[in-house]
């Protein structure tokens, strides 16, 4: 196994790899992404063990045996081909490279901005079809501040399970840390929402990506009040909002960077949305802030994940310089 710090500069390349050159398309196009596949695996296993002639108990019994089955097979698959890497030329650039398609620093901005450009180019109806790429909401009942909040939101909650949680996971363990992460966050995503048909079968997942996700979005709060600066407002503030309203979110864990987000924008996020299926009546975060969002307040938002992900990346390069 790599040791530890050897392991950071390996993270720190695979951070500096999708900074650079986000999602490969043209390598997509020829093979299924690794978390493709991963979905391939909970669906099948959704439409197999989870109908609805089963009881509760037994839908709940097959959905712990999914996600810990997910767990182990990504470990046992992460620390053989991290094994194998590990003993050819050039292997642990190879380790960094598999690393950095699980990481989703350039693509969040870039779906982030695809909202905002959008509604300023092609105004609300193109806003909301944008939107949905990132959102599970209904974006039929969004006016273009619900556009804006919701694509500020996702900017802020994906900030922590599709950059800061994938790094924490990959610097501690590795590549059988980071497929293990990303397994269980892609069953919570397909598997994990309170509706009917999940309620049951994804219990477990939705549990265990809560417990995985906690110190990630903790940390991710933090760097987004530091990210304040980015838009000339003050950390302090941010870190205000955020201790004092993340426990208002329906989320153990989204509350924390989505109120650092709110805070650092002066905007208040979160509230009633609309989902497929249900609908939630949630608090305010931030409420004090100002609740029409414009495609202005995305570009200050994408501009604090850009200051947040240098943060990252500094942390990484700091540490992983031995002493």
């Amino acid at each position: 196994m790599i040791l530890f710090e050897h392991t950071l500069w390996i993270v720190v390349l695979a951070v500096l790899l999708d900074a650079l050159f986000g999602e490969p398309d043209w390598l997509w196009k020829r093979v299924s992404h690794p978390v493709a596949l991963i979905g391939k695996v909970i669906d099948m296993a959704d439409r197999r063990f989870n109908t609805p002639d089963l009881s509760v108990q037994v839908r709940r019994l097959n959905g712990a045996v999914l996600a810990s089955a997910l767990v182990i097979g990504a470990l046992v698959l992460g620390y053989v081909l991290q094994d194998l890497l590990e003993e050819i030329p050039f292997g642990e650039v190879l380790i960094a490279a598999l690393g950095a398609t699980l990481i989703a620093q350039k693509s969040l901005y870039e779906h982030v901005a695809a909202v905002r450009d959008a509604l300023r180019n092609q105004g609300l109806d193109a806003g909301r079809r944008t939107v949905r790429q990132i959102v599970g909401r209904n974006p039929e009942a969004l006016d273009e501040a619900g556009v804006s909040r919701a694509a500020i939101e996702s900017c802020a909650e994906n900030f922590s399970d599709g950059v800061v949680a994938p790094v924490v996971w990959f610097a501690l363990l590795g590549l059988p840390g980071i497929l293990a992460y990303k397994a269980i966050n892609t069953a919570d995503s397909m598997i994990g929402h309170k509706t009917e048909r999940h309620r049951h079968f994804g219990w477990a997942s939705a549990r265990l990506d809560d417990l995985i996700n906690l110190p990630a979005s903790r940390l991710a709060g933090l760097f987004i009040c530091a990210g304040a600066i980015a838009v000339n407002a003050r950390p302090e503030t941010a870190f205000a909002v955020m201790r004092k309203d993340a426990a208002n979110h329906r989320s153990p864990n989204a509350g924390w960077p989505e109120a650092a987000m709110a805070g650092a924008l002066g905007i208040a996020l979160a509230g009633p949305r609309q989902y497929p299926g249900y609908s939630v009546d949630d608090a305010f975060l931030n409420k004090a802030g100002r609740k029409p969002a414009t495609a202005d307040d995305i570009t200050r938002a994408l501009k604090v994940l850009l200051f947040a992900c240098g943060i990252q990346a500094l942390i990484l390069v700091a540490l992983s310089i031995p002493l």
